[in-house]
């Protein structure tokens, strides 16, 4: 048996042999009374801890669902700029080789005649 019930088992027995009038046993009933009250409450200070810890775990774990799903989502928004932007540069990189080819093309017949010129003149 725990100990306060047993205390309290001891007071009611001695309770009915002594006198309920005397003050020290009204004073013993005002301990037990205030004992009941402290354990009563630190029954309800345990329960609010207890709730608060749970609260605290799912509070916990929420936050790193949503972390998580933030993260996914940045990752992606990055990964589609990277896209992107590789497709830009290729387009830019197509178009340059484009411009380099009428560059070269505009350019042979000059070498050519130069080349002829060149040759010829020796």
């Amino acid at each position: 048996m725990d100990e306060k019930v047993l205390e309290e088992f001891q007071f009611h027995k001695d309770t009915v042999v002594a006198d309920v009038n005397s003050p020290l046993h009204l004073i013993r009933e005002k301990e037990m009374e205030i004992s009941g009250r402290v354990l009563a409450a630190k029954k309800e200070a345990e329960d609010i801890v207890a709730s608060a810890r749970r609260k605290a775990v799912e509070i916990v774990r929420k936050s790193e669902a949503e972390g998580e799903m933030l993260s996914t989502k940045e990752e992606e928004r990055a990964a589609a700029e990277v896209e992107r932007e590789v497709a830009r540069i290729a387009e830019d990189g197509e178009r340059e080789v484009v411009e380099l080819r009428e560059s070269i093309g505009e350019r042979v017949d000059g070498a050519v005649d130069h080349i002829v010129g060149v040759v010829t003149r020796v």
